[in-house]
């Protein structure tokens, strides 16, 4: 059984003040997402689409492909601010990428299977990968697309916010609303709460959150095209208007195409949203490797 792993990773890391994408963490210099591309190839993944921006393709084809050369094929796909906005004008300030959505409706022309879709600076863990492995290939169509959900007290960072895609499930485990918060962070009296407009709202420690692991049908790529038409006319003006794939999933249920499936994790997540987090996370994967998760040289 075949199964395709898309890679956001042409972010451009403004919080962290570096190319974290490419910036070695384990203990032969491995970065975060080589770790889950180890994972989705011992899950069953034959291939894998890296999202990257086109200004840094060969420093990043050069780190990448002479480790994955012969275990799993390699596409690329660019993600600039000109692609899909035809008839649009840009805000000429505008710097900040159009988002995940985006990114993901720049593969409209390469990824025609169904396909999940991760970070490249998140560590999502061996679990997920089989989870999401054997939805894709046993329940995953263009009426039922899944959700990986974290629990949100596995997925906070010591040193600053978070944005998190934050679930509203309904009985049987499928989504019923799904709010993009940017501002998530543990108080000083250990409540988690969200920051909108100066206000703050507490959230449960155990609620579902998105982390942008994701099972799509391929037609979801064209549900991102039809919604970044009405984002362009709506917000595309703004310099830091972001188009997000959460979003996206939450309209596919909202239109009546279908269903989203929540499928829950207990995996801790850990990643690089800061230059802070980095030390945090080498530990992290020292441990894994020291429990032998990992081997100490992945390739």
């Amino acid at each position: 059984m075949a199964a395709t792993l898309v890679i956001l990773a042409a972010g451009m890391a403004s919080r962290y003040g570096s190319m974290k994408q490419t910036e070695g963490f384990g203990p032969a210099g491995e970065t975060i997402m080589e770790y889950s591309i180890y994972d989705a190839i011992r899950a069953g993944y034959n291939k894998v689409v890296f999202i990257i921006r086109a200004d840094f393709a060969d420093a990043f084809k050069n780190a990448i492909e002479p480790k994955l050369k012969g275990k799993i094929e390699i596409e690329y796909v660019f993600q600039s601010l000109d692609k899909y906005t035809e008839g649009y004008a840009v805000a000429a300030d505008r710097v900040k990428p159009w988002g995940t959505a985006h990114a993901l409706l720049c593969c409209k022309e390469l990824v025609k299977e169904a396909f999940a879709v991760i970070n490249a600076d998140d560590y999502y863990g061996k679990e997920a990968f089989e989870q999401s492995y054997t939805f894709l290939n046993k329940e995953c169509n263009e009426k039922t697309n899944c959700i990986l959900g974290y629990e949100l007290s596995n997925t906070l960072s010591e040193n600053g916010t978070v944005s998190r895609g934050v679930c509203s499930i309904d009985a049987e485990g499928y989504l019923k609303q799904i709010n993009e918060r940017t501002t998530i962070y543990r108080r000083a009296d250990g409540q988690i709460v969200f920051e909108e407009n100066g206000v703050e709202t507490s959230l449960q420690e155990d609620t579902r959150v998105s982390m942008n692991f994701m099972c799509f049908g391929p037609g979801f790529i064209d549900l991102c095209e039809k919604e970044f038409d009405l984002f362009l006319k709506a917000k595309g003006q703004e310099l830091k208007s972001e188009f997000y794939i959460p979003y996206v999933a939450g309209r596919f249920h909202e239109l009546g195409l279908g269903k989203v499936k929540v499928i829950p994790t207990n995996a801790k997540w850990f990643g690089v949203t800061y230059k802070e987090d980095a030390p945090g996370v080498k530990q992290s994967i020292n441990a894994l490797v020291d429990n032998k998760v990992y081997p100490s040289n992945l390739w």
